[in-house]
């Protein structure tokens, strides 16, 4: 496959937008292969993503964001350019549950994320030996109420050194604090179970088993200071009937988590997520 820039855009909307950015990539060489947009009518705002070959493009990779400046500021225009020949560093957060630890190390050993794993981090020893399997080093910070502060500062640091530009809470049972997302707006995943905000706390199964519910099902979203309520990547569903036990519920929504993890994931590495606000526009 040729080189690919991706170019993604949000910015209130107006005329000649389409037509402006077009233009730019047309009259320095380029080939547009994709292109996909959205306008939140209410909102006033147009978001926009491009994916053009690099092939003949006049302008040399790492100046086209200098030169896009002076159409962002005609535009009032935020923009990201990422290029297909990059690939991001992954940091993957877990506790003791393994199913999406096991999951996400498996999809990328079968080539499905355009990334390298550089970490597993835990606040337990056990997901040491599912990163050894899978030669991913492995690094163990216990955390406590006391050294949360000091733990989550030698994480930061550790996670500098290796470059990580992107971290996915797999099943990770620790509240983040504000200083550490801080340092990564957007760029922190987790999975949940959808039954928030109806049944909260340590068995939401069991809750919603007594309950009766009829759907179960997971949520990827971006972390932010509103515990989990940031905005929201992908989701997905299942019935569930009389018939089902709480184990069969647990076994339904670790089957979902998996999945829905990993499209957020996917989604994300293939600079297919624009947010906005709290919302998201995932260009599928």
């Amino acid at each position: 496959m040729p080189e690919t820039a991706t170019l993604l855009v949000t910015c209130p909307d107006q005329k000649g937008l389409v037509s402006g950015i077009s233009s730019f990539i047309f009259h320095n060489g380029g080939n547009i292969l994709q292109s996909d947009q959205y306008t939140d009518v209410e909102a006033g705002i147009f978001l926009a993503r491009f994916e053009f070959c690099l092939d003949g493009f006049q302008i040399p990779a790492g100046a086209i964001a200098d030169r896009l400046r002076s159409l962002a500021e005609e535009f009032s225009m935020e923009f990201e350019i990422h290029f297909s020949d990059h690939i991001p560093k992954v940091a993957l957060f877990a506790s003791r549950l393994p199913h999406c630890l096991e999951d996400l190390l498996q999809r990328q050993q079968a080539g499905e994320f355009k990334a390298e794993i550089g970490v597993v981090v835990s606040n337990h020893p056990d997901a040491g030996e599912i990163a050894a399997r899978y030669r991913v080093p492995f690094l163990h910070f216990p955390i406590t109420a006391e050294t949360k502060k000091r733990q989550e500062a030698e994480e930061l640091r550790e996670l500098r050194s290796l470059g990580i530009e992107l971290i996915v809470l797999a099943r990770y049972m620790q509240v983040l604090s504000e200083d550490f997302i801080a340092n990564y707006p957007n760029r922190i995943i987790n999975i949940h179970h959808s039954f928030l905000p109806a049944f909260v706390g340590a068995k939401p199964y069991h809750q919603a088993f007594l309950r009766g519910v009829k759907l179960i099902g997971a949520t990827g979203h971006y972390v932010t200071m509103n515990l989990d309520e940031g905005p929201i990547i992908e989701q997905e569903v299942a019935r569930v009937s009389h018939r089902d036990s709480i184990e069969d519920m647990i076994r339904k929504g670790r089957d979902l988590e998996r999945t829905v993890l990993g499209r957020a994931v996917r989604l994300h590495l293939g600079h297919r997520v624009l947010t906005y606000g709290n919302k998201t526009v995932v260009f599928d």
